[in-house]
C-alpha cells in the first residue's frame, strides 16, 4: 500500500528527483510521475513515438523545446495543427512574440493591429511578412514538382529553413516525418487557395498524407503516443495506432475534461474502448496546462535516460 508523502526541498536537487518525490504527493503530481515513466519506457523499449500538439504550443516557448527533443530522437513522427507550422516559419525568419495579459483590453488590440492568444501577443505584421514568405515558399514548391503530399511539402519547406530551434528544419534533418491533416485551417491555407488559382495543375495532397501517416508504423513495432492537447493531431495519431494494433504506450496532457466527451478530453482509459491504446499498455493522463506539465515532466525523464546513457 501506497501512502501520501511530505515534499521536502533538497539542495541541488534535480528536476527528475522533483518527480520523483510526485509519485506520493496526490492529485495531479501522482499522474504526472506516471506520464514521465511512460515515457522513459517508450524510449528504453525503442518504440516508435507519435508525438502531436495544437498551434497555441508552438505560438509559446514550447517550440524550441519540441525542436530539440527532435533532435535527441525523442519522437519519431509529429503531428500538428497549421498555425503551428505558420508560426514556426515565422519565429524561423525572426518573429518574436510579445508577453501580454489575459485582461487584456482586447478592442484596443484589434485597434493597434494586434492579436491576443491568451496571454501572447503577436502583431499582424508578423502575419503580413510571412505572407510575403509564402509565395516565395509556393513558388519554389511548384518549380520542383505539381503536387505534394503534405509531409513532404513540409520537409521541402524545413530543409530551406536555418534556424536550428525550428520544428520543421530540425524534423527535415533527421527524417521525421510532420503531419498536418487540417494544412487549409489558417493563413497557409488561405494562399494555398490563392496560388492553386493561378496554377491549377498544383495539387496538395491530403489524402495521400492520409495513407502515409497510416503506414509510417506497422502491427509489428512498439508504439507510443505523447499526445499534448486534443483536435485533429492527437486523433490522427491514434487513429494511426488503432489500425496498426494499439499503443503500447500512450500519454496524455490537456486541459479538457473527460465529461465533454471530446477529444481534447478523452482519456488514455478511455482510447482501451477503441483499440486505440492496448489493454496491457503503460498509460497516464494529466490534467493541466501544457506548458507546465509537459517540460517538468519530459526533463525528468530526460535526466534519467541521459544518466543511464541513452541520450
Amino acid at each position: 500500500m501506497e501512502y501520501i508523502n511530505d515534499l521536502k526541498w533538497t539542495k541541488g536537487m534535480k528536476v527528475k528527483d522533483l518527480v520523483a518525490n510526485y509519485q506520493n504527493l496526490g492529485y495531479q503530481s501522482i499522474e504526472l510521475k506516471k506520464a514521465s515513466d511512460v515515457i522513459v519506457k517508450m524510449k528504453k523499449d525503442s518504440a516508435k513515438v507519435f508525438l502531436t500538439f495544437t498551434s497555441n504550443m508552438v505560438t509559446s516557448g514550447l517550440r524550441g523545446f519540441f525542436a530539440q527533443l527532435i533532435r535527441l530522437k525523442m519522437a519519431d513522427i509529429i503531428v500538428t495543427t497549421v498555425g503551428g507550422i505558420e508560426e514556426d516559419v515565422m519565429k524561423a525568419s525572426g518573429e518574436r512574440f510579445q508577453v501580454g495579459r489575459f485582461d487584456s483590453d482586447d478592442v484596443e488590440l484589434h485597434e493597434k493591429g494586434i492579436n491576443r492568444v491568451g496571454n501572447i501577443l503577436i502583431k499582424n505584421e508578423s502575419y503580413m511578412r510571412f505572407e510575403d514568405m509564402v509565395l516565395e515558399i509556393l513558388n519554389n514548391l511548384y518549380s520542383k514538382q505539381k503536387r505534394w503530399a503534405v509531409s513532404d511539402m513540409l520537409k521541402e519547406i524545413g530543409l530551406t529553413l536555418s534556424d536550428e530551434n525550428s520544428i520543421l528544419y530540425q524534423a527535415s534533418r533527421n527524417d521525421v516525418p510532420i503531419f498536418c491533416p487540417a494544412i487549409t485551417d489558417g493563413a497557409f491555407g488561405f494562399h494555398l487557395y490563392l496560388f492553386q488559382q493561378k496554377h491549377p495543375d498544383f495539387i496538395v495532397d491530403v489524402v495521400k498524407d492520409f495513407g502515409n501517416i497510416l503506414l509510417s508504423t506497422s502491427q509489428d513495432e512498439k508504439k507510443g503516443v505523447i499526445a499534448l492537447g486534443g483536435s485533429i493531431s492527437k486523433h490522427h495519431a491514434i487513429l494511426s495506432t488503432l489500425l496498426n494494433g494499439g499503443a503500447n504506450y500512450a500519454v496524455y496532457m490537456t486541459t479538457a475534461h473527460k465529461t465533454s466527451g471530446s477529444m481534447s478530453g478523452a482519456t488514455t482509459e478511455e482510447a482501451k474502448s477503441w483499440g486505440k491504446v492496448q489493454h496491457e499498455s503503460d498509460i497516464a493522463t494529466v490534467i493541466g496546462d501544457v506548458s507546465i506539465t509537459f517540460p517538468i515532466a519530459m526533463i525528468a525523464a530526460l535526466e534519467e535516460l541521459s544518466e543511464e546513457g541513452l541520450l
